[in-house]
């Protein structure tokens, strides 16, 4: 699909408002379209990635075959127009906040009334020989991809450093082009600061069913170029020698925030907020995952990388800028992802570690497939806390009602089936979770 990048150089009026928002990733994006509902302000949205807003999440079935990448862009080409959202395509070098300037790298400047920073965020990387090498690189933007596929052909062994969302995406897309690959995890088990023990080892047997090398407690010490300054091999610190034209470096990710160190911004290891998503700067503000929560909520990091909650953000900080002030408010945790064809969702407060006087658990498997519910309560008041679930479709709205309303445990366990997916044609393991809280309930220390 040809598309045309709209840059407007039409003066929209004197008297209106200019809003200029860097960023064009869900939060940025969410933020545009929800203003230009509310106003006739004019909207400015700059992206050194790509010119068009396109879903990220998307871009590993870009790889696999599943989808185009014009498919990943969820708006038509003439919508920016359509909705006099004018789009520029450069690098930000720096910001002059004393006169309200963003300063590009082809020396040109733009001016603003309102700033919005949706800069997002850049891979990890901690310094390790040879992570300058070719085919050496993460999975975060779209010239990522672009990268990738342009190894891909040469590639028959792969190496994936880190243990985290990326790091199996990466994987499952290396392995749906047949390459053999090496996943180096320094923890003792897959993701096992954020998933309990149980989950975490069903995902480590579900990996390696699909021929990956799961290497558990295992750590990078340097990565071996060839004499054409290509990756050839990845060292471990227990002394492995990993074959590999290709590395993933997925260890993380950072808010996008060095070249603004100089601004006067108030910057933690990302850009600091307030409730508001206003920054320490005048008429300057920060959404997605460069912000950094001064006073996050209870239970909740100062900085979250999630899908989600950037959007919640834009949604919110356009109801500012429109001129009703309105604190972020993100309600109950909520995330999902994929490991290949394990679906996961989590709802809530689910600790990997509870501490039994504040949080009760009961868990249930399924004795032959790969799926399984996890729900947590209070052991004093039986308020649920939170739920999880893999290989089983739970419906967001279902939990959201039951945790920002206080339900009790047992309350949830009768009524489970409301939050079963596609109730007509899915089974749901009602009954089956029922029998295990009638079993395992004795043993928890709660007043009924």
């Amino acid at each position: 699909m040809k598309q045309k990048l709209y840059i407007s150089g039409m003066i929209l009026g004197a008297t209106k408002k200019s809003i200029v928002i860097l960023g064009n990733g869900i939060s940025g994006i969410t933020t545009a379209r929800h203003l230009r509902k509310k106003t006739d302000y004019s909207i400015t949205v700059i992206s050194e990635e790509a010119p068009f807003f396109f879903s990220r999440t998307a871009l590993m079935y870009v790889y696999m075959g599943h989808m185009q990448f014009e498919h990943t862009q969820p708006y038509e080409a003439d919508f920016w127009e359509k909705n006099k959202i004018q789009l520029i395509q450069k690098r930000v070098i720096q910001l002059d906040s004393e006169n309200q300037q963003l300063l590009f790298d082809d020396k040109s400047s733009l001016s603003y009334d309102n700033l919005v920073l949706a800069c997002g965020s850049i891979p990890n990387r901690f310094g390790w020989p040879g992570q300058d090498l070719k085919a050496v690189q993460g999975l975060y933007h779209k010239q990522d991809l672009d990268n990738l596929e342009k190894w891909s052909d040469s590639i028959h062994e792969a190496t994936v450093i880190g243990g985290g969302l990326i790091g199996i995406e990466l994987v499952e897309m290396l392995h749906s082009r047949g390459k053999k690959v090496h996943f180096l995890i320094r923890e003792s088990s897959f993701w096992n600061t954020v998933l309990p023990p149980e989950e975490s080892e069903l995902v480590n047997q579900h990996i390696r069913a699909h021929g990956i090398d799961l290497l558990l407690l295992s750590e990078l010490k340097s990565i071996k170029g060839d004499t054409d300054g290509r990756v050839c091999a990845v060292k471990t610190k227990d002394g492995k020698e990993l074959p590999s034209e290709f590395v993933g470096l997925t260890v993380g990710v950072s808010p996008n925030v060095a070249f603004l160190k100089e601004s006067g911004l108030a910057i933690g290891k990302g850009i600091l907020v307030n409730r508001f998503l206003e920054t320490n700067l005048p008429n300057i503000y920060a959404i997605g995952d460069c912000a950094e929560q001064q006073e996050p909520l209870p239970g909740r990091s100062a900085i979250e990388s999630v899908w989600y909650t950037g959007r919640m953000m834009g949604e919110t900080l356009a109801q500012t800028l429109a001129g009703k002030k309105t604190a972020y408010q993100p309600g109950p945790w909520f995330n999902s992802a994929k490991f290949f064809d394990i679906e996961y969702q989590t709802y809530g407060q689910i600790s990997p570690s509870p501490d039994k006087k504040k949080e009760n658990q009961i868990y249930w498997q399924h004795p032959n497939k790969n799926c399984a519910i996890r729900l947590s309560f209070d052991p004093n008041s039986m308020k649920i806390l939170g739920g999880l679930s893999l290989g089983i479709r739970m419906r967001h709205a279902t939990f959201d009602q039951w945790l920002t309303q206080n339900y009790q445990i047992e309350e949830v366990i009768k009524n489970l089936d409301a939050a079963f997916f596609d109730q007509e044609f899915s089974l749901n393991y009602l009954k089956e979770f029922q029998n295990e809280w009638e079993l395992k309930k004795s043993e928890f220390a709660f007043r009924l």
